[in-house]
């Protein structure tokens, strides 16, 4: 990502904050999920991308994996092209919310032939810069990126060096942003938050204490039905505007998610395939469980149970 901004002292504190998704974690690290036999399925590897909408995701799929079809799920934490790599030597058999990425496509599924399209989540992404509702509603020419220079200075930071900042979040999400500064000549820097976590409490708090801050954000996520951020309008988007990623002035596309599985899992005949291929829901299914999960504090296993409950037509249909 996807995955894929604020002023003064809350600068310091943001950065402060800690990953709480262990994105940074190598193939071959792995957490065993679950306690039942493991059947005719056998061992399930699922990588987990570092945001809670990835999570939620997956927390449903292991859920399902574990309690229907009796598989013993390895949940790996994995950053997105890191997961890819695993592909190749089995040690990653899944992963569940794919944005785009025509580099990996290219690498892994044209050239080496290691993973293949396992089809739409149901989720469209949407990738932009967001500011939090009261900035919008006291400037709403600011949601227009040919205005931001004009209010460049209110977002300057001990971290921006003397330009406006703008925060992004975790260094291995889908980002154009540092292209999209240099060449829409914005007088800004695109400083890391680190993590969705942060990304979250600097909107959060811009909000409560009416601080200037735009940074990257996206959708499907929870967090809006909390704080509704407002979207900036970018140049629109075309086709190929964003075919060279140094050259890129254009807003970001909507992502038609998909998932990806290694080739090897795909012929396995392994039911959790079946799962995966057929594993389909909205952005409003997603943000229900990631709100569960980020915001009520449940467990991965709880919020995937108190959905799956509530839900079985839906997951009746992924089991056919």
């Amino acid at each position: 990502m996807a995955r894929h901004w604020r002023a003064g002292a809350a600068g310091l504190a943001v950065l402060g904050l800690t990953l709480t998704a262990c994105g940074g974690a190598k193939v071959g690290d792995s957490s065993s999920a679950g306690s039942e036999s493991s059947g005719k399925c056998g061992t399930f590897n699922l990588a987990i991308n570092p945001w809670v909408g990835y999570e939620a995701d997956a927390a449903v799929v292991a859920y399902v994996a574990q309690h229907n079809l009796g598989c013993t799920v390895n949940k790996k934490n994995l950053k997105e092209e890191i997961a890819w790599q695993g592909f190749g030597s089995g040690e990653v058999d899944t992963v569940l919310e794919n944005w785009g990425h025509p580099d990996l496509v290219k690498k892994y599924i044209d050239q080496q032939k290691t993973a293949v399209d396992a089809g739409p989540t149901g989720n469209e992404g949407l990738i932009g810069w967001y500011v939090p509702p009261w900035l919008a509603k006291a400037h709403p020419d600011i949601l227009d990126h040919k205005n931001l220079n004009k209010y460049a200075s209110k977002f300057k930071t001990s971290e921006s060096g003397g330009k406006g900042q703008l925060l992004d979040g975790d260094p291995s999400y889908v980002t154009h942003d540092e292209a999209l500064v240099k060449n829409l000549k914005l007088d800004f820097k695109v400083v890391y938050a680190g993590s969705e976590t942060a990304l979250i409490q600097a909107f959060r708090t811009a909000e409560k204490n009416k601080q200037w801050l735009i940074g990257y954000f996206y959708e499907p996520q929870w967090f809006l039905s909390e704080v509704p951020l407002k979207k900036v309008s970018l140049p629109p988007y075309k086709d190929g505007c964003d075919a060279d990623a140094a050259k890129v002035a254009c807003d970001y596309p909507v992502y038609k998610l998909n998932k990806i599985v290694s080739a090897k899992f795909a012929k396995s005949g392994s039911p959790a395939y079946n799962l995966v291929k057929n594993f389909n829901w909205t952005n409003d299914d997603q943000n229900e469980v990631a709100k569960y999960i980020a915001q009520d504090k449940m467990t991965d296993e709880a919020a995937a149970k108190k959905w799956v409950e509530a839900n079985k037509d839906k997951v009746d249909a992924w089991l056919k």
